[in-house]
């Protein structure tokens, strides 16, 4: 399966496992929760989707790569103990706790989450000494005489044998106690997530043209060759911050990320041409409304290559846009639901020490937040923005000598209203982008596949989707009707030739 259901299993795992009867107990024992087993190529996101699952779910998350680990830190020092037995006493071994279930409790002890994930990378890689303890640990939920706390679902991820020399085999025994989940990569799946993640433009059409090579691995005289998901989402974000320098990335920079000879060669062949495209086309005058007769045609005339990589210069662009509106309409109602709480304080403070504490109050929401692994990067930016947002309110408050309540709030929604009327030039401006982007296409390409590409990637992209939601387009809806016709008639001839 690819990754993405492989993370919706994980998902309902936790639903299931972690499910209580009336009198508090979970309804499923902890011998029947069995761990979970990745078993995939590297670099395809396996160890990426833990983070997401744990923030998702609202659960705790302590991770290790085992093949770092030795037996001591794995199940913990021996020490002697005295003990008694049969009224004579006796050294006995007893072993210390293991770092691992240590770092468990420590996570429950710094967040309050009683629930969470413990999850082990490179599960099928540990050392020789090590290995009898991970069937242990896989069989039986302990690391050596310490058990993992109820509450916490083992999730582990390994290597086939064809990608790492150093794997070992389960036995019978143990694959008959875990349930295993076989991964691949899947270019669609990535994709999405690449779109809600922003990743360059460039490295999102280049795998488009070329599925292909988006995963491969190949064996030769010279080694090992091969391009990964996680090697092109590195690239991708290097490249982001490289060209800001006002470098370019030639195939010597490219084949640090792709090592893979020819794959590497022809991106960093694409990249150059997509950056050429880039200046002659400039993006901004083709959305103008005005891109003129001569670029149109140019467009119109251009090789398939040539159009597809304009054309997601175009829908980058457009996405960009969408996200900015997206981001802005989060903002707002973090600063709003504030807004709510302000209007109805019992007064006992002064209009700009309550807007401090409310202020105050998001940045120990976000404090937590960031301590239990519920939030990421872009959540983590808007709660800082609404935060300097009130706070700068209570400075206006401050210079403004306003100290009644009700004209506090008046003024704060004065400046409210500013903001919102900010979106709403932001969503308009996007809505004409959008409209630009639809006369030019029509203009070059009437209602051919570069117009069915085009709606096809609106209706996939996370941003876009959310955007069109709330702001009618009618051209959009338009194509989008015909398409979904045409994919019904292509369907129904299927089928009638099927039975013919």
């Amino acid at each position: 399966m690819n990754i993405k259901r492989a993370k919706e299993e994980i998902k309902n795992c936790i639903q299931v496992y972690f499910m209580k009867d009336g009198h508090g107990e979970y309804m499923l024992p902890a011998i029947r929760q069995r761990p979970v087993l990745l078993m995939g190529p590297p670099g395809i996101g396996k160890t990426q989707i833990m983070e997401q699952i744990a923030r998702e779910c609202r659960v705790g998350l302590v991770s290790y790569t085992i093949t770092h680990h030795t037996r001591q830190s794995a199940i913990g020092l021996p020490f002697i103990e005295t003990r008694e037995y049969g009224g004579a006493a006796h050294s006995v071994t007893e072993y210390t706790m293991s770092e691992i279930v240590a770092a468990i409790y420590q996570k429950m002890e710094d967040t309050g989450l009683k629930e969470g994930i413990l999850f082990i990378d490179e599960i099928n890689c540990v050392s020789e000494t090590l290995a009898p303890m991970m069937l242990q640990f896989l069989q039986c939920k302990t690391f050596g005489n310490h058990r993992i706390p109820d509450g916490w679902l083992i999730v582990t991820a390994g290597n086939p044998p064809e990608y790492n020399k150093s794997v070992r085999e389960f036995d019978i025994a143990t694959l008959d106690r875990i349930k295993k989940i076989d991964v691949e990569a899947d270019f669609s799946v990535w994709k999405e997530y690449a779109q809600r993640t922003a990743v360059h433009p460039a490295v999102l059409a280049y795998l488009e043209a070329r599925p292909d090579h988006f995963y491969r691995i190949e064996t030769t005289a010279d080694g090992r060759r091969f391009a990964t998901p996680r090697g092109w989402e590195d690239l991708a974000r290097f490249l982001e911050i490289y060209e800001k320098t006002g470098k370019k990335a030639d195939r010597d920079v490219v084949i640090q990320y792709i090592e893979h000879p020819g794959i590497a060669r022809d991106f960093a062949a694409y990249l150059e041409l997509y950056e050429k495209y880039r200046a002659d086309y400039r993006i901004e005058r083709l959305l103008s409304g005005n891109p003129g007769e001569e670029l149109i045609n140019q467009l119109a005339g251009a090789p398939f290559d040539e159009r597809f990589s304009v054309l997601s210069l175009i829908l980058a662009h457009l996405n960009s846009h969408f996200r900015d509106v997206w981001k802005k309409e989060a903002f707002l109602e973090l600063l709003f639901d504030s807004l709510k709480r302000f209007r109805t304080a019992d007064g006992k403070e002064s209009p700009s020490d309550q807007a401090r504490f409310l202020a105050k109050e998001l940045s120990e929401k976000r404090g937590e937040k960031l301590k239990c692994g519920f939030i990421g990067r872009d959540e983590d930016y808007l709660m800082r923005d609404a935060q300097a947002k009130l706070e700068e309110y209570a400075l206006l408050l401050d210079r403004e000598h306003i100290t009644a309540q009700d004209a506090a709030f008046e003024r704060l929604k004065e400046r409210f209203d500013e903001e919102n009327g900010e979106f709403d030039r932001l969503s308009e401006r996007t809505l004409g982008l959008l409209e630009h982007a639809f006369d030019l296409l029509e203009a070059a390409f009437g209602a051919g596949q570069e117009m069915t590409i085009f709606v096809t990637e609106l209706n996939t992209n996370y941003y876009s989707v959310h955007f069109l939601k709330e702001n009618i387009c009618e051209r959009y809806y338009q194509y989008n009707k015909t398409l979904l016709f045409e994919d019904q008639e292509d369907e129904i001839r299927e089928r009638l030739k099927q039975m013919a």
